[in-house]
């Protein structure tokens, strides 16, 4: 058996660990992980370590799936096996060369032909165990020749510049009068390469690391004695047969992968104008948003976008109003009051999880933390009890569990977020005037979000609410179910409790609160988050935790003799300050308010030499910070970023480099109070719930549409049919709901046409960027399936559109 944990690396840098699963050989994570890829990668790779006590983590094998392939495994289900791993075939990051053959005339008057190969620079090499010290050697080789030389090792850096030229003797000399005019005899050239070999100086006594290699035959300098390009790192062929792929087992994995093309706003405002402007058409099932829904297959796909646009614009009260009425009215029975899986659920639930995600971290997250860290027994099923465990003892834990969890969610009230008050205040008004006759069709309206598709799910899977960090444990896992189940009851108001559960433990588990005060404190509850007068627009004065972990900070240069040295520290940002601490449960060894960050931005690498580095700058001096991966790094910087976002001092330029030795690295102004010499990053939104980017989300539904036109067209078709024959509807018509054919067939002509503009916008875009780009670019290096794939889309077609 093995103790084993998995990653997930964007190319050779890891970006997130899963937690240990011990004593298995077939583990299950069942962990969620979701980020923005901050820069270019080209293989999304995930490794398997068995955990070693005593030495360095073993690596059982891996899985890299290249950028270009990501699309063909987007959300499903895939196996996928895993590959050997050894130090060859673990490269990454790309070098800059230059190639130049010449013709040199000997003081003897013979002639001979010299190769000058220039290594300029490298880009994005690996960090091997904590260090990159790259230096390069370039080998010239035929089938009866090699020789090879060696540039100056470059300390501390992944991306070095070296600048160094080597010359090689390419032919024999031949004789100047019988070669007037430069030639190079072609079995000679045909048969030699140049390989240029990357390597980290390693002080261990393994010697060097490999970091990757590329061969150029000298064929390419037949056209042109100057060849120049950018080249991806290849892993080395040394002629080893693999292991069999199915010696190592595999993984399972889920990955949905999304690349937005995203245009300046001004070409997205017809399509933007036409969606936001959905809550006033009437009837709302002939607006463009809940036509996005209509043809969709799944109403979570069109529920995202839409309700971050509509976020974003501040308009999704009176959206999600006017399709939720739409909805009720169509509704024949109120216990079954928004129980499908209707675009207004869908985008309910959404609205909650973004706007709500803070409430819930107030909320849940200290009981979630203690039941996590407790692990008290409670299991109440005879059946699965354990042989140690008393049934009695198990339902007073349990009980005890679902009375504080209870007791903080109806004491919540004032903490729930405006926005999601003003909505549910709208469903319960819309749920009383069409069921006037049924008293509880006000509380069951919004119970049926708040506790069931709110509370009780976050309960049940922590970990893809934020709450946790990982999956909990198989016990810990089954308390939380079974939490979370009779905080659902709890919430529902059902008429008979006891009756609604299928299993009889739970039921007799029920009778413990099935006490008035119990349901009053429900209904009191759901009136404070739905009532139109609730309005405490005073901001909540608990710190709320936005985020925390360790990284590395150098000293600030307090203490006067101080040495400003690196150290690891425990950081933590509240709505309030950003603190950090020797460890998790110490006090702060330092606070900086929130008021008195000035600017949150990257610090250039060259400054320590040193990756995923920034700075918070306050108004004596800059704290340097480096996180673990680049994906955390952008974390941090946002967060911070957006949370300081309106103070009233925030800066316009800044440093982007460090202060040492007495002058700026950027600028060499002695002054360390000099001022910065590069404008601020910033105007991102000052509302720290919602980071939204409103033309990449009206990009994202634009591209929903040009996907499923086709259904677009049928509605059209269907809008006829109605107003024609206004007689049965044709089955193949009968899925779409159609309310006003006149009304939805105009909107859908205007949709049709804005997004037949996009789609052409895309088209020449691609063309031009075709037309434009050289292969061997710094952008589009030579070894990038990716592009070789695209240059082939554009020779099979004239016409691309995506």
């Amino acid at each position: 058996m093995r103790d084993c944990y998995c990653t997930v690396n964007l190319d050779q840098e890891e970006v997130f660990r899963t937690k240990i699963i011990e004593k298995s050989l077939c583990p299950f994570y069942g962990e969620d992980f979701y980020c923005e890829i901050p820069r270019s990668f080209r293989h999304l790779s995930f490794y398997i370590f068995d955990r070693d006590v005593f030495r360095r983590d073993s690596i059982i094998g891996k899985v890299a799936v290249k950028k270009e392939d990501l699309q063909k495994y987007h959300g499903r289900d895939t196996w996928f096996q895993f590959q050997h791993v050894d130090a060859d075939s673990e490269v990454q990051g790309k070098v800059h060369l230059e190639l130049r053959l010449s013709e040199v005339i000997t003081d003897s008057g013979v002639v001979c032909h010299k190769l000058a190969a220039r290594v300029l620079e490298c880009q994005d090499l690996p960090i091997v165990n904590g260090q990159c010290d790259p230096y390069a050697t370039v080998t010239l080789f035929g089938p009866s020749r090699s020789e090879a030389k060696k540039t100056k090792v470059k300390r501390k850096t992944n991306n070095p510049q070296f600048d160094e030229v080597f010359y090689f003797e390419v032919t024999r000399p031949l004789s100047y009068t019988r070669r007037s005019h430069f030639d190079v005899e072609e079995e000679d050239v045909d048969k030699m390469a140049v390989r240029i070999d990357l390597w980290n100086a390693s002080n261990l006594k393994f010697g060097d690391e490999f970091l990757g290699e590329i061969i150029i035959p000298l064929k390419v300098l037949r056209q042109s004695s100057v060849h120049e390009a950018w080249y991806f790192l290849q892993p080395r062929d040394n002629g080893s047969k693999s292991i069999k792929p199915d010696d190592l087992g595999s993984l399972r994995l889920n990955i949905v992968y999304t690349e937005d093309h995203v245009f300046p706003a001004e070409y997205y405002r017809p399509l933007r104008d036409l969606l936001l402007k959905s809550a006033d058409v009437e009837p709302v099932s002939a607006s463009a948003a809940h036509m996005l829904g209509e043809v969709c297959r799944e109403k979570q796909e069109a529920a995202i976008p839409l309700v971050r646009l509509f976020l974003h614009y501040g308009k999704i009260v009176p959206f999600l109003s006017a399709i939720a009425n739409a909805e009720v009215n169509r509704t024949l029975d109120p216990n079954t009051i928004f129980r499908g899986n209707s675009l207004t659920s869908k985008c309910i639930d959404e609205t909650m999880k973004l706007a709500g995600m803070h409430y819930l971290q107030v909320t849940l997250k200290p009981i979630i933390d203690e039941i996590c860290g407790d692990h008290k027994p409670c299991e109440i099923d005879p059946v699965k009890l354990k042989d140690a465990e008393n049934l009695d003892n198990n339902r007073e834990n349990l009980r005890h569990y679902v009375d504080r969890i209870f007791t903080v969610i109806t004491n919540s009230g004032v903490s729930c977020p405006t926005v999601m008050c003003d909505i549910f205040f709208s469903l319960r008004e819309s749920a009383a005037k069409r069921f006037q006759a049924d008293q509880d069709v006000r509380y069951t309206a919004v119970s049926s979000f708040i506790f069931l598709r709110f509370f009780a799910p976050a309960i049940l899977s922590p970990n893809l609410f934020h709450l946790r960090p990982h999956h909990p444990d198989p016990q810990t896992s089954r308390t939380l179910t079974l939490i979370s189940k009779t905080i659902q009851t709890l919430g529902s108001l059902a008429k008979s409790k006891s009756a609604s559960f299928k299993e009889s433990y739970m039921a007799s588990f029920y009778d413990f609160f099935n006490e008035h005060k119990y349901a009053d404190a429900v209904k009191n509850f759901l009136d404070l988050i739905s009532s139109s007068g609730r309005r405490d627009h005073k901001r909540i004065e608990t710190p709320i935790m936005l985020k925390e972990g360790f990284m590395i900070k150098r000293a600030q240069g307090r203490k006067r003799f101080g040495r400003k040295n690196f150290k690891k520290r425990w950081f933590r940002l509240t709505n309030h300050e950003f603190t950090y601490h020797k460890n998790k449960v110490d006090h702060p060894l330092c606070n900086i308010p929130i008021e008195n960050i000035l600017a949150v931005e990257k610090l250039e690498e060259e400054s320590f030499k040193m990756k995923n580095m920034f700075q918070v700058i306050q108004p004596e001096r800059a704290l340097y910070i480096q996180a673990n991966n680049c994906v955390e790094a952008k974390d941090w910087i946002d967060i911070l970023t957006k949370v300081s976002q309106c103070n009233k001092k925030r800066l316009s330029t800044y440093h982007p480099s460090a202060y040492l030795n007495g002058h700026w690295l950027c600028c060499k102004a002695s002054s360390d109070c000099a001022a910065g010499c590069s404008p601020c990053t910033g105007g991102l939104p000052a509302n720290i719930q919602l980071d939204v980017d409103g033309d990449r989300e009206t990009e994202r539904i634009y591209s929903l549409f040009s996907t499923y036109m086709s259904k677009l067209d049928k509605m059209q078709e269907a809008c006829g049919s109605k107003s024609v024959y206004d007689g049965p509807e044709q089955e193949e018509y009968s899925g779409f709901v159609i309310d006003d054919p006149q009304e939805t067939y105009k909107t859908l002509k205007l949709l049709a046409a804005t997004v037949h503009t996009l789609e052409q916008e895309h088209a020449q875009y691609k063309k031009d960027k075709f037309m434009k780009t050289k292969y061997g670019s710094q952008e589009h290096p030579i070894g990038d399936k990716s592009f070789q794939c695209y240059i082939r889309q554009q020779s099979e077609s004239s016409s691309y559109s995506i």
